[in-house]
């Protein structure tokens, strides 16, 4: 028992010390210092209701939205309880068939227009929250169109929402796409006000 006390002790210790003083000390840090980030960067309509986060990828599938990459990420796509790629390879027939029909799709809805890669690639994680400026300034006639809205007013929104890669070398120059369809409502609703 003598030999039992101290390693017991040292485990309680350890295990408050691991398991909660340092956790609730970060996070109440982070909270001070960065909370939107702290908070998972959500993002909020004009009445302020949470409309999803700027770092997880939904759906929009409406003409007057830029659309997200492709998710395999659960049976309908992105399901952040299943965040998954196809795990096809490239010679994989499934993925060939997927990716023709993809790029099929977009020549009739976007005539013209190059494809972007990333527009038929789905996303590794089938969560990913970005596209190319490429694939966003190929949707901007359709979109332009669905809304009623000058052409270049919607790339102005597009390269308004354009970000470079982080600490300008990390990742590519990108578009976020929940935040980027915020503001095109916000454009749309003004073009109406005005």
């Amino acid at each position: 028992m003598r030999l039992l006390r101290p390693v017991l002790v040292l485990l309680l210790a350890l295990s408050a010390l691991t398991g909660l003083v340092y956790p609730l000390t970060v996070t109440g840090l982070s909270e001070l210092a960065l909370p939107f980030q702290a908070q998972g960067e959500v993002l909020r309509d004009a009445r302020g209701r949470a409309v999803g986060s700027r770092l997880i990828g939904q759906a929009f599938t409406e003409a007057r939205y830029l659309h997200p990459r492709g998710s395999a990420a659960g049976p309908t796509g992105y399901d952040a309880t299943a965040s998954s790629g196809t795990n096809l390879g490239p010679m994989d027939a499934r993925l060939i068939v997927r990716v023709a029909a993809d790029a099929k799709v977009l020549a009739r809805t976007q005539p013209g227009a190059a494809i972007a890669p990333d527009a038929v690639e789905w996303s590794g994680s089938g969560l990913d929250p970005d596209i190319s400026p490429q694939n966003a300034a190929a949707q901007a006639p359709r979109i332009a169109s669905a809304r009623g809205l000058p052409l270049e007013t919607v790339r102005r929104v597009i390269a308004a929402h354009t970000e470079g890669p982080a600490l300008g070398f990390l990742g590519q120059t990108r578009v976020n796409v929940l935040e980027a369809n915020q503001a095109l409502d916000a454009a749309s609703r003004a073009t109406l006000d005005g």
